[in-house]
């Protein structure tokens, strides 16, 4: 007897809003400013306060925090930034927005981060000292200049090891959080300064609020940095290199002055008051979306766990603490008898909306022709590319709607079995 699809279609990634969402954009559209005004403000403030830094930057989008964090820090080209294959193009067409080079380093198959090991050993054996300390790579003559890990599913890379390797190295240090607000890495929220060790470099944590993200403003990003001066050469940047980009948005208002100076060659990627109002009314429930993750993801784990024969599930190494923004299923596909597309087709049968999360960056075509690394030259990444299923975790999904597909998931896996 074939299995019984789920009564209604599971969505993989719905955002969940409600009255206070609509309420706060109501006000702002009441208040009469649409683009960056107070609210945006109020937003980088209170979510500053709950990350436990000091200052933040809200911008248009997760990939332009990652923009920004590279430019403020001089990436230019001639340097190069160590990345994960395993990410969004974004990641690396934030480098190459620099004309900087990206290094793509295998990942640690247990987590899916960028393996923080195999970075070390790239360095030392595949780049020799500059002047500065800085590496240079044998081949290209290109100055390595900052490591940019991303915090895949919002399970935080090993960022001990990642600043260790900065603080040897002189690099800086970039996190790609576009998965991981609220997520902890020790005592630490990721997005929290005091992370740095004491004489480490410089240092950015870039977070998106896409609208699949933890916090959705349907589109947004922000960043904070661990030295007041990057941060504040980010935002300058951030508004077409305005010099007092703090105070532009008031220009209008009586006390403002139609005065201002372009003092460098800035970007269009400012926050607004309409996705701030999404972000203040979101913030507030962001306890409450995290443990629902939570909740779902023990929900999806209780049901596969007695199947790690045929399953790989998703880690929390000690002293992590997952967002759990992804839930990435791996098929033990030497124990099944069908592959990972297959296997997604006949969850979609069963009402089940899944993703994979993500095809390799070195898989696309515009890096086939930029960048020289041959399928098959980071095996890690690839293999976990070909397992992986991410399975539905959103607060907006009914609990009992989660645990009947996870029932499904598991009966389907247990079928498939050699």
């Amino acid at each position: 007897m074939g299995l019984a699809p789920l009564p209604e279609f599971l969505p993989f990634a719905p955002p969940l809003t409600g009255p206070e969402e609509v309420a706060e954009i109501a006000d702002t559209l009441k208040s009469g400013w649409l683009t960056k005004g107070p609210k945006s403000e109020r937003f980088e403030k209170d979510l500053a306060a709950y990350l436990g830094a000091p200052d933040s930057l809200a911008v248009s989008s997760g990939t332009a925090a990652l923009h920004l964090a590279l430019a403020a820090l001089g990436v230019t080209e001639g340097q190069g930034v160590i990345t994960t294959p395993l990410t969004f193009a974004s990641t690396v067409h934030a480098i190459v927005y620099q004309r900087a080079t990206p290094f793509l380093v295998d990942i640690d198959p247990l987590t899916g981060n960028l393996d923080p090991q195999l970075t070390g050993d790239f360095l030392k054996n595949k780049c020799r000292k500059g002047p500065n300390g800085r590496p240079i790579h044998k081949l290209t003559g290109v100055t390595v200049s900052a490591l940019l890990p991303v915090h895949y599913g919002g399970l935080p890379a090993d960022l001990k090891a990642f600043w260790e390797i900065a603080e040897t190295y002189n690099l800086n240090l970039v996190e790609d959080a576009a998965h991981a607000l609220g997520s902890y890495y020790g005592s630490y929220l990721i997005g929290d300064p005091s992370l740095r060790p004491p004489k480490a470099p410089f240092g950015l944590t870039a977070f998106s609020f896409y609208a699949t993200k933890n916090l959705a403003t349907g589109e947004g990003g922000l960043l904070t940095a661990t030295e007041p001066e990057i941060l504040a050469k980010a935002r300058v940047l951030s508004a077409y290199g305005i010099s007092d980009a703090r105070k532009i948005w008031g220009r209008y208002a009586p006390q403002g002055t139609w005065v201002y100076d372009v003092a460098d060659l800035g970007f269009k990627y400012n926050f607004t008051d309409i996705q701030a109002a999404l972000g203040l009314a979101q913030l507030k429930k962001l306890p409450e979306f995290l443990a629902a993750r939570k909740e779902r993801a023990n929900v999806w784990l209780e049901a596969l766990r007695p199947l790690e024969d045929l399953v790989i599930l998703p880690q929390e190494p000690k002293g992590t603490r997952s967002s759990w923004h992804l839930f990435p299923l791996r098929l033990n596909l030497d124990r099944l008898k069908i592959d990972r597309d297959a296997f997604i087709t006949r969850l979609k049968e069963l009402n089940i909306g899944v993703s994979v999360m993500f095809i390799p960056i070195h898989f696309h075509s515009y890096y086939q022709r930029s960048l020289l690394y041959p399928v098959g030259s980071l095996p890690q990444a690839e293999k976990f590319f070909s397992e992986e299923i991410s399975l539905p975790l959103s607060p907006a999904a009914p609990l009992a709607l989660i645990q009947e597909a996870a029932y499904l998931t598991r009966s389907l896996i247990e079928s498939c079995a050699r």
